[in-house]
């Protein structure tokens, strides 16, 4: 397995998948598919998986890679202005590649019915929480009923444990942000929180009920994923999205 494809119906045109943490030339603990030029990584072997990840793929084009910070904000490819701080990305052009980096937060792909839109978004709990899928979808023009959402590896309720300063962030938004966390039978006062089913609650809350995905646990899959919470200092992997002209 060398990457992780969404189970979508979605028009034939449309390329997308998750890597994972093996194929690349980074050492440990970066080892070795690491994609992430932010995390003490020898710049030589990012810069080298950053092309093994276009030739191996066979991307149009090298990728925009954001400076992720958890924020809403989205930009819109093709992007020529300086200032890449974003966690997601919007395209109505062909053969622009819609990416975002993770290691435990959940990536989110978007396309429309037609295959003339598409997202990728980066939702850590923070970003989650603030709207980073809300402000994605607002950039699309086609009906929200006709956008399809596919939710990509992140960290599971198995192991996204979490205090109640989390859960009041998110039920402030939608009380219904409840249902997604359980108490945590082994820590006293903790919680662990399902970011997949927020993820859905959100997008259904918007008109969006096509959503797939959500099978997979970062933390817990150390043999496919990095994960943050798990190891600290570790990789990223890529998730993206491209459309054929």
């Amino acid at each position: 397995m060398d990457n992780i494809i969404p189970n979508w119906n979605i028009p034939k045109h449309i390329h997308a998948f998750t890597t994972i943490r093996t194929g690349g030339v980074s050492k440990s603990p970066f080892d070795s598919f690491n994609l992430g030029d932010h995390v003490n990584d020898n710049p030589q072997d990012v810069a080298q998986n950053r092309a093994l990840l276009v030739e191996k793929f066979h991307l149009p084009q090298s990728p925009l890679f954001l400076t992720q910070t958890h924020s809403t904000r989205v930009l819109e490819l093709p992007y020529s202005g300086k200032d890449i701080e974003a966690d997601a990305v919007y395209t109505n052009q062909p053969n622009q590649v819609c990416l975002v980096m993770t290691a435990d937060c959940l990536p989110v792909l978007f396309v429309s019915k037609d295959g003339e839109e598409i997202a990728a978004a980066h939702a850590g709990w923070r970003g989650l929480c603030d709207g980073v899928l809300e402000a994605t979808v607002e950039k699309f023009q086609c009906p929200r009923n006709e956008i399809s959402a596919w939710l990509g590896p992140a960290i599971s309720s198995k192991a996204f444990q979490v205090g109640t300063e989390v859960i009041e962030q998110f039920c402030a938004f939608d009380p219904r942000a409840e249902e997604a966390f359980i108490q945590d039978s082994s820590t006293s006062g903790k919680f662990l929180g399902n970011l997949y089913q927020i993820a859905t609650q959100r997008l259904n809350k918007l008109g969006i009920t096509e959503i797939s995905g959500g099978e997979y646990c970062t933390y817990t899959q150390e043999d496919l994923f990095f994960s943050y919470r798990r190891d600290k200092q570790t990789g990223r992997m890529a998730t993206l999205i491209w459309r054929e002209e």
